[in-house]
């Protein structure tokens, strides 16, 4: 009985899943292997009347008359009043190694005075490059959310009726040049630089390169690139999709980052807080102004005359005094929560701490 208590806590043990990490392929990236960026002008047609002005949006009138002179129309000495046309940004990210005739997504946006952009389709629109090439033609019915229903006096708007989405709305017409084969060396990038992050990465890569070609293939450079050597009995793809499944628990900075505007605050995993007494009041001055009309008797001669009266009032809350010593993320919590403050009360204090030097972390204020 007991050796078949023993296999059932051995079986419940290897079926509870490890602490796992996170993957080397989303904290870094290949040198070399990234997006580019697209942009294109163009119009969109077919709007229910919530297209540009056209004498608001010159721009708009103009693109309508070419775009009709080149197709045989000749509209230059004609006033354009039509409203379903709107003047458009056009956007996108073109993948690494994507081939001739792969189609992309676009991002559609509003250039001029158009309200609306709903139920509108793009009309094909060169997307260049940095370099100035033409890589991709993007056209089709737009995809919006947004939309805006309003009357004489008032106007309801959700979501931004201004842009929209064409899926699958650009195709590639020409290639990036250079291929996967062609890069010059295999480094690993990572997103957050660190020297402890880069060394737990390498560590890693030398672990399993060990057992799987009984050599260490991954030399870290800096903080922030980590080389590997592709061993001659693999494949290159096979080899970065290996090492990309491996598991390392990446090092976070002591950080704190703050947001004045909105009262955020975001307290990083490894930052501490030396031992500090800190009390925090709140001083509230209220000044009233209620000014008093003083009438003259009766058939006297004085003046009618407006007498300024002010009420002061001052009040002070009591502050809490507490001390706090954040060892961990979890004491640091408990310990701001103790003094029972609101988001900007915690802003000021953790800046007072910065500047008392008790607080082990980066500040970041937004």
């Amino acid at each position: 009985m007991r050796r078949i208590l023993l296999v059932l806590v051995a079986l419940v043990l290897a079926a509870v899943p490890a602490a796992a990490g996170t993957r080397i392929k989303d904290i870094a990236t290949l040198k070399g292997v990234r997006d580019n960026q697209l942009v294109g002008y163009g119009l969109v047609t077919g709007l229910q009347g919530t297209g540009d002005t056209l004498r608001n949006a010159q721009f708009t009138e103009q693109s309508l008359q070419s775009m009709l002179d080149k197709m045989g129309i000749n509209v230059r000495d004609a006033r354009l009043r039509t409203r379903n046309v709107a003047a458009v940004m056009v956007t996108a990210d073109l993948p690494p190694y994507t081939g001739t005739g792969s189609r992309i997504d676009v991002t559609v946006t509003s250039l001029g005075d158009s309200s609306s952009l709903k139920g509108g389709t793009l009309l094909m629109t060169p997307l260049m490059g940095g370099d100035g090439l033409v890589y991709a033609a993007a056209q089709g019915p737009l995809a919006v959310s947004g939309f805006t229903v309003g009357g004489a006096a008032e106007t309801v708007t959700q979501g931004v009726p201004t842009a929209g989405r064409i899926p699958n709305g650009a195709l590639i017409e020409r290639e990036v040049v250079g291929t996967f084969r062609d890069l010059p060396e295999l480094v690993m990038e990572l997103k957050n630089p660190d020297f402890k992050t880069a060394i737990l990465v390498a560590d890693a890569i030398n672990t399993y390169a060990l057992q799987r070609f009984r050599k260490r293939v991954a030399i870290p450079r800096d903080q922030r690139a980590v080389v590997l050597i592709r061993p001659a009995q693999i494949a290159q793809t096979r080899f970065i999709a290996e090492i990309g499944d491996l598991s390392v628990d990446p090092d976070v900075p002591a950080r704190v980052v703050v947001d004045q505007r909105t009262g955020t605050v975001v307290i990083g995993r490894n930052v501490q807080v030396s031992t500090v007494a800190v009390t925090h009041g709140n001083l509230t001055v209220r000044v009233t102004e209620t000014p008093e009309v003083s009438q003259p008797e009766p058939f006297s001669n004085g003046r009618t005359v407006v007498v300024p009266r002010t009420e002061v009032a001052v009040n002070e809350q009591p502050g809490r005094l507490a001390i706090i010593r954040g060892s961990d993320l979890q004491t640091l919590v408990r310990g701001l929560n103790q003094v029972g403050l609101k988001p900007t009360d915690i802003i000021s204090i953790l800046q007072a701490v910065k500047t008392a030097g008790a607080l082990q972390a980066e500040l970041v204020v937004q």
